[in-house]
């Protein structure tokens, strides 16, 4: 019995001392909350700063339900675990963000955490925006408060347990989560460190160029080698890879493009990826776009490795079912030898999205659709339509296996696990 007594007794001080060491973990970086002396009260450029700053973030995207006020929230991001709903951040004192002080706003940036306390779900990217500038978090802060008050009520979360505890969220910080702050490098130029900022920090990149784990962190040693984006099964491909979407070898006037137009002489871009350039790089000013640029072009880049190995095998009835798709269906836009049409459709022999490993992309466009973004440099952009209501997976698997092989194109065939993710 005594024996008993003692191991309970050590369990119970392992879990206090466990406790602890959470509560540490999760304080980790935390000021004390205070204020300056003087009353916020910030000037016309601070606030012209702060909207310039919620475009680089994209907030609006999440924070804005289409047919709903601006920054009230509500927008469900579906996740492995759930579904989290955004946030009210125009400054109604009950529904929003208008009780709160600079400092809180700062806390919840730098610190994932509420007014209240309570710790933030990283679907809200704090473990990026930690490296904004207290400068830079103020500024936003500010112009947030020029919003027209909304009502509109916070939803709760439907996360299922144990995730939708907040010992669960503090685990999860404790183990995936530091803050932090931007440190320049000395050994770099004014320029690449402000890109780096922007990418690493408000841009964020990372959410959806960063390799996840089993919990949904994403792995920083990894950094932004691409990943599969959770629920959407948008492929975001690596940033190192001149396989994928590296732009070592590019001019930097045609990564500016990019960023801004959403096509350059290179590439375009669809999906997720559309909707960042849409809602905010476009409409960033040039210097931080060549700052950006800079900071992607320096990037370590590996090459494609040339491999004697066994030639690629496709079955020649479904290579004949593809290319009877193809001219049936995609001919007419980009051409009978995958050529397509300069300034209008891309090439599709060559193309570095159409022979990337993953094939998830691909299985998007040709289901759903998909347009470029519409910019100022580009604003009727030519796009895609869904075929899903005309191909089935069979047809849909065959003809991009057969693009994916003719012309010189050499990937390896799509086949029914590649159609599995919708």
């Amino acid at each position: 019995m005594r024996r008993l007594l003692s191991l309970m007794a050590f369990v119970a001080t392992l879990a206090v001392l466990a406790t602890f060491a959470l509560i540490a973990l999760n304080l980790r970086g935390e000021d004390k909350l205070v204020d300056p002396p003087a009353a916020f009260d910030p000037t016309p450029a601070q606030v012209e700063r702060g909207r310039y700053l919620a475009l680089a973030g994209n907030c609006a995207s999440c924070h804005t339900l289409r047919g709903g006020a601006d920054y009230a929230g509500g927008l469900g991001i579906e996740t492995p675990f759930g579904t989290v709903y955004t946030s009210n951040l125009t400054p109604d004192p009950k529904a929003g963000i208008g009780d709160w002080s600079a400092a809180h706003f700062w806390r919840a940036m730098h610190n994932g955490r509420s007014k209240d306390g309570r710790l933030l779900y990283p679907a809200f990217p704090y473990t990026s925006f930690t490296q904004l500038t207290r400068e830079d978090s103020d500024a936003l802060f500010a112009w947030l408060r020029t919003l027209p008050p909304s009502p509109e009520p916070n939803r709760p979360n439907t996360l299922r347990f144990p995730y939708d505890t907040q010992a669960a969220l503090a685990v999860w910080r404790a183990l995936f989560f530091t803050p932090g702050s931007y440190q320049p490098d000395s050994a770099k130029s004014a320029e690449w460190n402000r890109g780096a900022y922007l990418v690493g920090g408000l841009g964020h990149c990372i959410a959806c160029h960063g390799t996840r784990n089993a919990l949904g962190a994403t792995e920083d040693k990894l950094g932004l080698a691409g990943g599969l984006i959770p629920v959407e099964n948008w492929y975001a491909p690596s940033l190192y890879s001149s396989r994928e979407a590296g732009v070592g070898n590019w001019d930097l006037r045609d990564i500016v493009a990019l960023l801004q137009v959403g096509k350059s002489a290179h590439g375009s871009v669809m999906g997720p990826m559309a909707d960042v350039v849409f809602g905010s790089t476009q409409h960033l000013d040039d210097a931080d776009l060549r700052a950006m640029a800079v900071y992607l072009q320096a990037l370590p880049q590996s090459s494609p490795v040339a491999v004697a190995g066994v030639p690629v095998k496709r079955e020649p009835q479904v290579m004949e079912r593809g290319e009877k798709v193809f001219d049936q269906r995609c001919a007419y836009c980009h051409g009978d030898r995958g050529q397509g049409a300069e300034g209008a459709y891309p090439p599709l022999a060559g193309n570095r999205a159409v022979l990337m490993d993953s094939t998830a992309n691909l299985v998007q466009i040709v289901r759903h659709g998909g347009f470029l973004p519409a910019t100022a440099g580009n604003p009727r952009p030519y796009g895609m339509p869904p075929f899903s209501q005309a191909l089935d997976d069979a047809d849909i698997a065959a003809v991009l296996t057969f693009i994916r092989g003719a012309w010189g194109n050499d990937a390896p065939p799509v086949g029914a696990r590649d159609m599995l993710r919708r």
